[in-house]
C-alpha cells in the first residue's frame, strides 16, 4: 500500500496555501494561525513548528506572493528589450493583480509594513528584486523605471476597485488604452471565475 501521510514540506505548502487565502480575506492583524491551520487540516502546534510565528508565516506567505509576481514579469519579458519589455512586463503585473489573494496579501503587506520592520524588510527585497530586473531586462533609464513602479501602484488600486468595470470619462482616463483594457477584462473574466468556482469546490467539501 503506498502511503498518503505528507511530508513536512508538502505541509508547508498547504500552509502557505491555505494563508494566503486567511490572510488575503484578514490582513496579517486580523487572521487567526488557529483558521490557517483549520484550513490546512492540521493542528495549530504543528503550524508552529513548521513556521514559528505568525509574523514568519505571514512573511513566507507574502514572499510566496511576491515570488510569483517576480516570476510572472520576468517570464513576460524574456527574450524582449527596451520599451516592448517594459509593455509585457506591464500587462502581465495587471493581469496578476486580477487574482484577488495574489492583490489582497500584496496589500496587506504594505498596509503591515509601517508597524513592523520585518515586513517591510520583506516588502523591500520584492522592490529590489524587481527593479533589478526590469532595469537589466530593459535598459530603460531611471525616469522610465520610475514611472513603470508608479503605474504598477495604479494598477493595484484600480484592481482593488475594478476601476476597469467603469465606463465614465474620469476612469477610462486612468485605464489602458481600449485594445488592452480588453484584454485585461478577458483575462479577468476568466480569473473571476475560476477563482469563483474554486470557492464552490471548497464549500462542497466537508469539514
Amino acid at each position: 500500500m503506498v502511503s498518503t501521510r505528507q511530508t513536512a514540506g508538502e505541509r508547508r505548502t498547504a500552509v502557505l496555501a491555505a494563508a494566503i487565502s486567511e490572510f488575503a480575506r484578514s490582513g496579517y492583524a486580523g487572521t487567526s494561525t488557529d483558521a490557517i491551520a483549520t484550513r490546512a487540516g492540521i493542528s495549530q502546534p504543528y503550524l508552529f513548528r513548521l513556521f514559528g510565528t505568525k509574523k514568519d508565516l505571514f512573511i513566507a506567505t507574502y514572499d510566496l506572493v511576491a515570488d510569483r509576481i517576480i516570476n510572472g514579469l520576468t517570464e513576460a519579458g524574456r527574450g524582449l528589450e527596451g520599451q516592448e519589455a517594459i509593455e509585457a512586463m506591464g500587462m502581465a503585473y495587471v493581469e496578476l493583480m486580477q487574482d484577488p489573494e495574489l492583490l489582497q496579501v500584496q496589500l496587506h503587506g504594505f498596509a503591515a509594513a509601517p508597524g513592523d520592520p520585518d515586513i517591510a524588510r520583506s516588502c523591500r527585497r520584492t522592490f529590489e528584486e524587481l527593479s533589478k530586473m526590469v532595469s537589466a531586462r530593459t535598459g530603460l533609464p531611471d525616469e522610465d523605471l520610475r514611472t513603470f513602479f508608479a503605474h504598477g501602484m495604479l494598477i493595484n488600486v484600480m484592481s482593488a476597485i475594478d476601476l476597469l468595470s467603469i465606463s465614465e470619462p474620469w476612469a477610462q482616463t486612468l485605464c489602458p488604452v481600449p485594445e488592452k483594457a480588453q484584454a485585461i477584462r478577458t483575462a479577468t473574466q476568466a480569473i473571476k471565475a475560476k477563482y469563483q468556482a474554486e470557492l464552490a469546490e471548497n464549500a462542497e467539501v466537508p469539514a
